[in-house]
Parts: C-alpha cells; structure tokens; sequence
C-alpha cells in the first residue's frame, strides 16, 4: 500500500518524533505498588476526657494513594473491582468431582501425616479439552492442579502427587472404593469458608466515641434507612428459610427484621444494630454485641460532618472484627464517602479504593462496598487467628477419617484398591467389568444426591456464575486477525500494528488490512523487540551455531515498505548481524531504557553485554534520522563478557536504584534463580528450587515503588523476591519481608505482568491473578491457546471449532454412569471435526493493555503500514436501569426465577454459542420464548429481578459500562470482534471461542 509523501514520512518517524504511548503503557504494566492499599498505622482511642482507652495497629485505606487524578468524584470507574478467589473456580470438588465418576486415594506421607488425593478426568468447562482435576487434602490445607491429558501416556497416582512435591510416603496411597468417601470430602472442602456471608452494621451519631453509646442508638436517621435501602431488603426474620446468619428465625428473640441481599451468587445477611434487641436497662445491649462483635467485618454509618471526630477501630472491643468500613453520607452532593481499616495481619484484598474515595453513584458504592467486604472476610481467614484454628480441624477431620479407615486397609476388603501407583483411569477386566458398572452407578448416584442436598440447603457455589451478562471485564479479548494461516514463532508489536515471525517470513499485520512481507521465509526470526522510540528492530535469527542477533533501523524497514522495494531475504542482512552474537541462544534486553539500552546475549554458558547510549535530545528530530546510517550496528559497543557454570535457560534485565555499576543480570539454569552484576560478573543466589524436576518458565522484572523485584516462575509457583538492597558481601541475596508467592492451577509456558493482573497462559487457558497478593480472579478457557506479544497490548493465536449442524453433544463423550466424566474403563474419544460440519479456523485476538492496568491511551497509536481512520458509530449498550428491590422472596421462588431468567437471557443470543449443548440448549429454550426481547433480569449488582430489558439489541456487545476508556475500545470495532462471550450454565463458568 503506497502513501503520499507527507503521509509517508509523518507516519515514518512517528515513533522517533514522540515517544510511543504503547511503549510508555508497556514500561508501566511492569510498576505497581502496595500503597493503593493503604499504610499500616497505630490508632488510639480516648474518652470525652481525653484518656487512652485502647490501641491498636490497622490498616488505613482512604483513598489518598497519591497517584494524580484528573476526574471528578463520583466519575470514577475502575476494571479491577473483582471477587478474589471466586468459589465457582476455587470450590474444584462441589464443581468438578460430585457426582460424576472419579478416583479418590488414601496414604501417609512420610511426616507420618495422612492425605487424601482426588483425581477426575474432566472435559474443561464442555469445551472438549480433556484435563485432570486434581486435589491433595492435607491439614496444610488443600493444593489444587491441573495436567494435562493424552491418550497415549497414562497418568499414575505416582506421576500427580509428584507434581505436587509429594515424593516420599510412610504409607503407599491406594483407593477408596467406597462412595461415603465422597460425603466427607465435601465436608473438607467446606473447610475452606462459608460461600454466605454475615456483616455487621453499626450506626454512630455525632460524636459518638464509645461502643456503649453506639449500640445503645434504639433508632436511626433518614440517611440511615435509605443506607439499609441500598444494601439490601428488609425481611421478616420469623418463618424466614434463607441464610439466616446466626439470626433466630422462629421466635423473634434476635429481633423482627433484617436486611438480606443477594450479591453474584452469595447469599449476605446484616446484623444491623438497630434491628437487633434494645434493652434499656442494659447500657452494654450485650444482646446487640453478641452479633456484631463476633463478625468479622462491621459497617460503620457515621453522621455528621468531616471535621467531627473521626471513628477508629480501637472504639469497638471486640476481638474478632478484623475490618471496618467506615460510611459516611454527604448530603450537599448526595454522596458517600469510603474508609477501610484492617487489622494489621489481614493479607491485602481488593479492591484499591479510589482517590478521592467518593461515590455520587450509589449502585456502584453499593457493588464496591459488597465486593469489598467479601474480599475482606475471605483475606481476614487467612490471618494467623483464623488459619491456626482451621488447620487443626482438617488436622482432626483428617486423622479421624483415616482412622475410620484403617481396619478397612488391614483386612484388604473391596473399600480400598491395593493397587498403588495404578492408573488413574485404570482398565477393569471383563470379568469385573459389571460389578464395576454397578459400583459406579452407586457412586454416580451417591454423589448427585449430595449435590442436590448441598444446592437445597444453600451452601453451593451453582448459582454464582449467573450474573454479570453484559459486564465488560479488562481482560475481554478482541479480534485482530481472522483466518490467520501460519503458524507464529515469535512476534511484537508495532504502533497498532503486530510484526510477526511465521513460517512464511515475516509479516506486518494490521486489523481490517492485508498483511505485508517484510522479510521472506530464509529469514527465521526465534526471537524480537520493536523499539519505536528508539527507531529499532532487534531480532535472534536461526538456530544453534549459525544463530545471530541482528539490528534493523524502524524506519529503514517502513521505508523498504513503502517503496515496495524487493522483499529482504537473510543475505541482505549481512550489515545488520551484531559482532560477537554467533551461536546466541537466548537474549534479552532492559525494559526501562532510560539513557541507554542494554542487551545481554545467552551463547552457551556466556553472556555477553552489549550497550547502545544515545542522546533523547537529538531522537526528536528527524533530521538527525536522516542522516543516520541504515544499520545501526556501528551505534552499539561491546562492554564485557561474563561466564556462568551452565547455560541460562530464563534471562532478565534488573534496573539498579543508581544505574552507576549496580545493575543486574537475572539468570535460572540447573535448580536456582542467581543474580549477576553487570559491572563485576559476581553471582549471587537469588532463589534455590527444591524440587527434582525443574520447568522454569519466566523472570520478570517489576518495580514496586521504584524498586526493583523479580517475579520468578517455574512449575506451578510464582514468587516474587525484592533485589534491592542486598549485602554484596554475602553470596546469597536475603529474603524481605515484602516476599511472597503463590501457585497457579495449572504450569503455564509464559506469564505476563499488567498491575494489577498477571496472567498466566496455558496450552488452553488464562489463568489471571492478582499480583499484590496472588488471589485468582478469573480462568479463560481458551481452546490451543499460543501466546504472541505481550510487550504492550497482549496478542495470542487460538484454534476453534466451529459447530455446524451436528445433533452430537458433548455429553455423548462419557459414559451412561457419568454425564459429563469418562468412566474408568472408557478413555475419552473426542470427535473429530468433519468436513461438512466443522472446519478449522485459526484466529489472531488482542487484549489491550489498556483496558488491563486501568488507563487510557488519549490518542490513537497508528500503523505503520498506512494512516487509520477510526469512525466511531453510537454503540447501542443497555440503557442504566434503576435498582428497585424486590419483596422477600423464598429460596425456592428464588432459584425458580433465577433459573426461568437465565433461560430467557440465553434465548435473547441470535447466533448459536460453538458448544454444541449449549446450542441445543439455546434453541430449545428459543422455541418456547413468545418474545426473545423482554424479559425479567436480575440486576447485575444485587441479583434481584427488578427490572427489565427493553429494545435489547440484537447483538449485545456484552458492556453497560459509561467509562470513555473501555468505550472508545469498544467503538472502534463491530460487537462481532468479540471472541469472547461470557455465558454461565449451571455451575459452569464458560468463555467460547466464536
């Protein structure tokens, strides 16, 4: 494609002219900071006279974060306000394993300490990816993974809790045969917290600085009753058959009424101090006390203005509330305004508040303050106090379930298999092939009973994938490249541009534009970096010996484009190949450039430092391009080499506070992460892996604050270790109390950092995650997933099938025993796609940055390859629909209607989902709809039918966010571009592929 002149060389030099704001997003994605969190402060308590009362150490968060702002209160709209750990991912055993056919193990480590392990084969959320669910039961608490499955390579028992750092046994595991089994793990995975919640809500007047004069209020204000209003409904506590949070429901003794809501799926019931029994006679209302004091978050709705005398937690004595949340409403502007305190040893949780902590839209407070206090209780159980005490229960409920085994295991009956290292999936003899049909029929049936027992009772996790329908998440993926035919090597990206190695050559691909070869197919780029604002391409080509780093000028490469010049091939890159770089393996670059650009090349057991300085004055100008040289290589020096014991097999780039010899070299090899300072070539040991077997997948390097820390990867652990300061002297770099790590569910080949997410890829999965304190928040299923770029906005290739006509279900998969499980004698046989009714299709999706770390990017980045006109069309979301609650609804009438409305919402979806259940689903459901446009929803923040859909469109793009950020994204492309549609059945959480 040709360009005039002028469009020609404005577009050329855009990337020297100013500074990319996608590089500047890039660089940023890498910083992140505990501070949005609060700061840990000592809080004292006086009396009306002035004397100390108590004390104590919280956690302050107000907001003042000190990041700039450049909205207005009550304008504010954030993409991380998420439930952390959500009970439809983390509740595996409810989710995945009852009812349906599986294999549970009993053994003893060798701390002679039982266990119990649990292993289902599962067709991930029906998108048939067949995986194994595993779970180890210890009095640690519970460990959870994912592995992969193949039809070729068995899995041994052995094989999984070796993946799970279990090697050495007392006691060999064997199986549990007998279906009771399933009854006490249900009881294990209960362990872990109640999916409902109760809070407390405590009403101060002015001036009010004691306990005994908060809860001896029998009233409270106007702005109070419409605070309850906005929480939640008031119900009548006698015959009530809901969650009834500790609340006496037959004789009134603990009041009349209460407020109960339902938040996405949880059930939340509020101890509000007004509503509970008043004594006049008692001044310490130790009835009202009783409640509240053993909560472990309390609301607190203070009056009166900001200058009056603030509350503090060191007012309330109780030694079980950990948070509170401190409310405070504004007439003038019709506002509220948010504080948090935590106690000290609380874990941090989401989400930050924002700066000023004001909210003029009471919906989103009310979402905010729920998920908030969620979140909350969640962190709060895994203080000290609350993990000890859980510990020792599974502790207790594991021994004595073991127990209850052991004459079982000494007489060798049918309740445990002898069978040790078995398969997981074992082939049963055609002997036994009909006692083991009927051995799992009882099973299978045991199971579902307890499902449905556990659903009625209301302590299930089924329902709570079944709201946020048009909700816009900041990881929702948009489509980039159709039908793209190549496989991808390596890629990255360039302006709104992707430059990707393929087994084509090299390729510039643009969305809504023909690609253009760059390079041709002789050229096999492993490895590459595009750095507009420093005009450069630096790629790893080849393989083994011949393998070379070489250096292209941008605008060099964009001239060749333009003039439609001959395709490069490898021998006309002579003049670009770095001295010194034969044989790299491995290379990596700085991520902060800031006066100088290094890169560190891997050739077996040696790195090599080469820098490149240059003046930021002189790269504004193009000018100075212009008489610059077409290949930059003269422009970098050599500075020193440095050898290591073992070739590294993860390199990182670590910015030193002063620049001045204290930069560093992350490298892994062997069992062990080591640093290397770049000046001296000494090592230190960053971090040693005790494990046998070692898959290092990444080491990132992230700035908290300014200060340099590294996110290390390998097998399922992430951790992240703090570098700076560190005593040169000693040869081991010391952990920080600011260390943490956590796991993921399943190995990932590649992680990318974007605060407040870091995302973990899979070969059919994002896992995402928060990087403050590793709490999940969302796992995409995503069928052969390759990760592209991820240097700025992420880019990554899947394969779907596209579901045709076929009248198969997914189901027809298993067994007649296990509707959605193979059973242990049938391997899963997927269908294969058939030419009339599938064909595949190998598509291009991007995640803009953007939308992920929360900011937005004022003007459009453009292409290289031509300038973009973007044309904005009014997108036609959901209109804002009042809140209005509903009259107490029983817990049956509520699941009716829930269920009757997740069924007309999905009858609302013209086109059919690419899962072939849901799709029979869907035009089952869509054949007895009169009118597939209006409907009863539950409202997406409170899950209550209030309102309804009108004039819903025929395509919804899935948002009803107002925020101009996400919705210049969403203008940009059709509600087609979406590959992701965010669908909830049942107890399922599905992302498909269209």
């Amino acid at each position: 494609m040709e360009l005039s002149s002028a469009e020609g060389a404005s577009t050329r030099f855009l990337g020297l002219t100013q500074r990319s704001i996608s590089e500047d997003l890039g660089c940023r994605r890498g910083e992140f900071s505990r501070k949005h969190y609060g700061s840990v402060e000592l809080l004292i308590s006086s009396d009306a006279d002035g004397a100390i009362q108590r004390a104590g150490r919280f956690r302050v968060e107000n907001g003042s974060s000190g990041e700039n702002t450049d909205y207005a209160p009550g304008t504010w709209h954030r993409t991380d306000v998420h439930l952390e750990n959500p009970e439809y991912h983390t509740r595996w055993y409810f989710k995945y394993f009852l009812g349906k056919v599986h294999q549970n193990y009993v053994g003893m480590d060798a701390e002679k300490n039982p266990f119990f392990l649990s292993v289902v084969l599962s067709d991930q959320n029906n998108q048939r990816i067949p995986q194994y669910h595993s779970i180890l039961w210890r009095k640690t608490g519970t460990q959870k993974i994912c592995l992969p499955y193949s039809p070729t390579k068995t899995l041994s028992v052995k094989s999984i809790l070796s993946a799970m750092s279990l090697d050495k046994f007392e006691k060999s595991p064997r199986e549990i045969f007998h279906p009771e089994i399933q009854k006490d793990l249900l009881v294990l995975e209960e362990q872990e917290g109640s999916v409902n919640f109760k809070f407390g809500v405590l009403y101060a007047k002015d001036g009010q600085l004691t306990d005994d004069e908060m809860f001896s209020n029998e009233t409270g204000s106007e702005s109070f009753q419409r605070f309850l209003q906005l929480l939640g409904d008031t119900i009548t506590l006698k015959g009530w058959s809901g969650y009834r949070g500790g609340l006496d429901t037959k004789n009134d003794t603990t009041g009349t009424c209460s407020i109960y809501t339902v938040f996405q799926g949880h059930e939340i019931m509020f101890h509000v101090s007004t509503m509970l029994p008043y004594s006049r006679e008692n001044k310490q209302q130790v009835e009202r006390k009783r409640h509240i004091g053993n909560d472990i978050v309390t609301i607190i709705f203070q009056e009166g203005e900001e200058s009056s005398p603030a509350f503090k937690p060191s007012m309330i004595r109780s030694h079980f509330t950990h948070i509170f949340a401190l409310v405070r409403y504004n007439k003038q502007n019709d506002s509220y305004r948010l504080k948090i305190f935590s106690e000290e040893s609380v874990p941090l949780f989401g989400p930050p508040l924002p700066s000023p902590p004001v909210f003029t839209n009471h919906q989103e407070f009310r979402d905010f303050v729920l998920v908030k206090l969620i979140n909350g209780e969640k962190a709060t159980l895994e203080t000290p106090t609350f993990s000890q005490k859980r510990q020792r229960t599974l502790d207790m409920l594991i021994r004595s379930l073991y127990q209850d085994m052991m004459p079982d295991l000494h007489k060798g009956n049918n309740m445990l298999n002898r069978r040790s290292f078995s398969d997981v999936l074992p082939e049963s003899p055609k002997a036994t092939r009909k006692k083991e049909e009927a051995r799992q029929a009882e099973f299978v049936r045991l199971g579902q009973a307890l499902k449905l027992k556990t659903t009625v009772k209301g302590d299930t996790t089924a329902n709570l994938a079944t709201t946020s329908f048009c909700k816009k998440e900041p990881w929702e993926s948009q489509s980039f490249c159709s039908n793209f035919p190549h496989e991808v090597v390596c890629a990255d990206s360039w302006g709104q541009s992707l430059l990707v190695s393929t087994d084509a050559g090299i390729l510039l691909i643009d969305d809504g534009q023909p690609s253009v070869q760059v390079f041709d197919k002789t050229l096999q780029i492993k490895q590459m970096n595009v750095l507009e604002a420093l005009d450069l391409l630096i790629a790893r080509t080849d393989k083994g010996k011949d393998s070379r780093i070489l250096v292209f000028r941008l605008s060099a490469v964009q001239k060749d484009m333009e003039t439609k010049k001959n395709i490069r091939s490898k021998y006309d890159c002579r003049e670009n190949k770095l001295e010194r770089t034969k044989g790299c393996h491995l290379y990596a670059i700085n991520t902060h450039h800031g006066s100088e650009l290094r890169i560190v090349a891997a050739i077996r057991n040696k790195l090599l430092l080469v820098t490149k300085k240059y003046n930021s004055e002189n790269t504004s100008t193009s000018t100075s391009l212009l008489s610059s040289p077409e290949s930059p290589v003269e422009e970098f020096q050599y500075i020193r080499e440095i050898c290591l014991s073992d070739p590294p097999v993860v390199m990182a780039l670590v910015d030193g506070p002063t620049g001045d010899s204290d930069n560093m070299i992350c490298v892994a090899y062997r069992h062990q992460f080591d640093l290397v300072n770049e000046s001296t070539g000494e090592s230190y040991r960053l971090h040693h892996v005790e494990t046998n077997r070692v898959n290092f997948v990444a080491a990132i390097d992230v700035y908290e604050d300014g200060e340099a820390g590294l996110l290390l990867c390998y097998n399922y652990v992430c951790q992240y270790r703090k570098v700076y300061p560190f005593n040169g002297g000693s040869s081991l770099v010391q952990p920080s109390a600011y260390d943490f790590h956590f796991s993921w569910n399943q190995v990932p080949y590649a992680v990318v950092c974007a605060f407040p997410y870091v995302l973990a890829f899979t070969t059919d999965s994002i896992e995402i995650r928060l990087v403050v304190n590793g709490n999940l928040v969302h796992t995409a299923v995503v069928p052969e997933l390759q990760l592209v770029a991820s240097r700025s906005d992420i880019y990554f290739k899947a394969t779907a099938a596209v579901s045709g006509s076929s009248d198969s279900s997914s189901k027809e998969m298993s067994s007649k025993n296990s509707p959605q499980t193979p059973t242990a004698y049938e391997k899963p046989e997927l269908p294969l796609p058939s030419v009339e009714d599938e064909a595949p299709c190998k598509n291009l999706y991007k995640i803009p940055l953007s939308n992920l770390v929360g900011r937005s990017i004022e003007r459009p980045l453009k292409s290289p390859l031509a300038p973009k006109v973007i044309t904005t069309t009014t997108s036609s979301g959901i209109t804002s629909l009042p809140v209005m609650h509903s009259l107490p609804l029983s817990r049956v009438e509520i699941k009716e209607i829930a269920s009757r409305t997740r069924k007309e919402l999905l009858g609302l979806l013209d086109e059919p989902i690419p899962k072939i259940e849901s799709a029979q689903k869907l035009k089952k459901v869509s054949r007895r709809q009169s009118d597939p446009k209006q409907g009863a929803v539950r409202s997406s923040s409170s899950d209550r039918i209030s309102s309804s859909f009108e004039g819903y469109p025929e395509r919804c793009p899935l948002s009803t966010s107002s925020d101009p950020d996400t919705s210049a994204n969403r203008e940009e492309s059709s509600p087609s571009s979406y590959p992701f549609q965010l669908i909830s059945l049942y107890d399922e959480d599905i992302i498909d592929l269209k």
